[in-house]
């Protein structure tokens, strides 16, 4: 796991070393600063995380100070309904198919067996995206034409879990938030029609969010939220970008459990969020 987080962290941890190219056992309270500023974290957090060090700073005085920003309550739902329902929910391009492929891929490698819903029938290319990764992965897809009315694909999708027998339901939903009010009553007519379809459902409802997209991306966060309501959030694209640190950002601001961190392109490359080994394999790059 130490590893994955290395690999996830790998540009960022080239960004620390160029500020602190020498580990030791102690740094300045000046020198943490310029290190959480290059690694991407927010300025007002930056200076929230200092405020009460002292002038030199160790390991175990940096750790509290980072770890303290994920003291909010995390709960993982997880639900013995069959089939589980998931809505996946963020705007285009911050990889919310190729999540949805991570997820399934998970999940049929825990021994459980999926169906996917192209419920973003805005865009073409996106249907045709899930249903790409849908043969590729050999997992039943319910799809339709652009145009059509995505709760439909929902009231299908659960319907037809609940026929075969299937444990997940991964739902793929517009991202489109230029016309939010729209987007708005399509994401609650969907969560309406999944419930009709099945007491309960959707049973979580995931935020896709591009960490590399800073304050933009907790704003997306913030309107989603507002909108239907997230159970908790995935980061992507962060193992391109030397801005790990906007994890610490994003869970600052939002009070969200972070379930998981991207960690390249292929349905594999997903690990479970551990906010004490995030801390850790950033702090391996600054202290001996």
């Amino acid at each position: 796991m130490f590893n994955l987080f290395k690999k996830v962290l790998g540009k960022t941890n080239e960004a620390i070393k160029e500020v602190a190219p020498n580990k030791k056992k102690e740094i300045t309270k000046d020198e943490f600063e310029d290190i959480l500023l290059e690694a991407d974290v927010n300025y007002e957090l930056v200076e929230r995380l200092i405020e009460d060090l002292p002038e030199t700073v160790n390991r175990i005085q940096a750790f509290n100070s980072l770890i303290s920003v994920f003291q909010y309550k995390a709960d993982w739902k997880e639900s013995d309904a069959k089939p589980f329902v998931e809505m996946i929910i963020g705007v285009n391009g911050a990889g919310k198919t190729t999540t949805i492929s991570k997820l399934a891929y998970r999940y049929r490698e825990h021994g459980k067996s999926v169906i996917l819903g192209a419920g973003d029938t805005f865009r073409a290319a996106a249907i045709e995206q899930l249903s790409r990764w849908a043969a590729k992965l050999d997992l039943p897809i319910v799809a339709t034409k652009q145009g059509h009315d995505p709760s439909a694909v929902v009231y299908d999708t659960i319907e037809s879990a609940k026929a075969k027998g299937i444990d997940h339901v991964i739902i793929d939903t517009a991202g489109r938030l230029h016309t939010q009010t729209n987007l708005s009553e399509e994401l609650k007519k969907m969560i309406r029609v999944a419930g009709k379809a099945m007491e309960g459902a959707p049973h979580r409802k995931m935020l896709v969010l591009d960490g590399t997209q800073g304050s933009s991306s907790i704003n997306q966060a913030k309107v989603f939220n507002e909108m239907i309501g997230i159970d908790g959030i995935i980061i992507t694209k962060l193992d391109g970008t030397a801005k790990g640190g906007s994890v610490l950002s994003i869970a600052d601001q939002l009070k969200m459990p972070i379930w998981y961190i991207g960690t390249g392109e292929q349905p594999a490359d997903m690990i479970r969020f551990k906010a004490n080994e995030y801390v850790n394999t950033i702090l391996d790059e600054i202290f001996i």
